[in-house]
């Protein structure tokens, strides 16, 4: 499991934009997990998606709510 989440959506396009970035900014490998799964994860995530999580520190983990790009992502990452 990786310390990195990417919550989305099925039929996503911006998801599918996300995960162009991602590979655009070398992120390392991350757990896609699917908000509509699960009524908690839709309540939180719903109208954000995709959101890029660091779970490092499980009680307040970074987020980096879309829009974002590649500059961004490594930024986040550091």
């Amino acid at each position: 499991m990786s310390d990195l989440i990417l919550y989305q959506r099925d039929y996503c396009h911006l998801c599918d934009l996300a995960l162009a970035v991602l590979a655009e900014a070398s992120a390392p490998e991350f757990d896609s997990v699917w908000v509509d799964d699960t009524v908690e994860l839709e309540q939180r995530y719903g109208a954000r998606v995709p959101v890029l999580r660091d779970a490092r520190d499980a009680r307040d983990g970074r987020e980096l709510d879309w829009p974002f790009d590649a500059a961004a992502v490594r930024a986040f990452l550091r």
